[in-house]
């Protein structure tokens, strides 16, 4: 098992969710995040005032699956995220020791969302 997670362009979050539902993978959380990477500083007025804008606003997006399915949540990701320019974002992938999904008790995989290895090829 495995957390996934991408900083993400805001903009970009409807292409990434529908590539990761078209992968199979459905259990996936949001977090709206600021952040600063390789983009250069803004200068923006507001106001009658110059302000640098240091940090952007992204959308961190986490999930948690199984094996079979970190490839192809990283490239789901990549697929919907990417538009070839600076400040698309990354992609972490952790290890995870443990998942117990509250209602049931279930662990581990079990505790994942239940998708079977065969909705990882096209169809």
């Amino acid at each position: 098992m495995k957390l996934v997670t991408a900083v993400i362009r805001p903009e970009r979050v409807q292409q990434v969710k529908e590539a990761l539902f078209q992968a199979g993978i459905s259990g996936i959380t949001l977090a709206r995040v600021s952040g600063h990477g390789g983009e250069q500083e803004v200068v923006e007025h507001y106001r009658g005032t110059r302000v640098m804008v240091e940090f952007r606003d992204k959308v961190e997006v986490r999930m948690a699956v199984s094996d079979p399915f970190v490839q192809a949540a990283v490239d789901a990701i990549c697929l919907g995220a990417r538009t070839g320019e600076v400040g698309d974002g990354k992609i972490f992938v952790q290890p995870l020791e443990q998942v117990v999904r509250i209602r049931t008790g279930e662990r581990d995989t079990a505790a994942l969302t239940p998708v079977t290895e065969t909705r990882l090829t096209p169809a």
